[in-house]
């Protein structure tokens, strides 16, 4: 079994400025990419976020509760690291050859040309092609 440790942080409280990045939107989400790439590389794994309560005093006798947003971030503890990359390269590798199985089975070298379809048309003469005579507006028809 796999054992993970976990690290909870707040996410960037501004945008970040950046070339091709003019709106507020543009910026924060910049900023939150950056975040998020920077904890990567410290092989730390985004698994989600979370709106958490937490009381905070107000003025002297009263608290309040407020709501934060964190960021929850893990990665595999000790051995576990080594045996999730392992399994990781297990399956990349097995999916590199079953694609290699794939294209070998779909080479159109060994498979023989199908014959072409003729599409079927049907006949002039089948009643299936006469269509039904409608009926003349101008003759009284049965009354209803």
């Amino acid at each position: 079994m796999i054992r993970y440790e976990y690290k909870v942080l707040t996410p960037p409280a501004k945008g970040v400025k950046a070339p091709g990045r003019k709106s507020a939107e543009a910026r924060y989400a910049h900023a939150v990419e950056l975040f998020l790439n920077a904890q990567a590389a410290e092989g730390w794994e985004y698994l989600r976020s979370d709106l958490l309560p937490g009381s905070e005093r107000q003025g002297l006798t009263s608290s309040q509760t407020v709501y934060r947003t964190v960021l929850v971030f893990r990665r595999p503890m000790g051995d576990a690291a080594e045996t999730v990359i392992s399994e990781a390269q297990a399956v990349a590798e097995a999916v590199a050859d079953a694609e290699e199985v794939d294209a070998k089975v779909a080479s159109p070298v060994d498979r023989e040309p199908e014959p072409p379809v003729e599409p079927e048309t049907p006949e002039p003469d089948s009643p299936e092609s006469d269509p039904e005579p409608e009926p003349d507006p101008k003759k009284p028809g049965k009354p209803d």
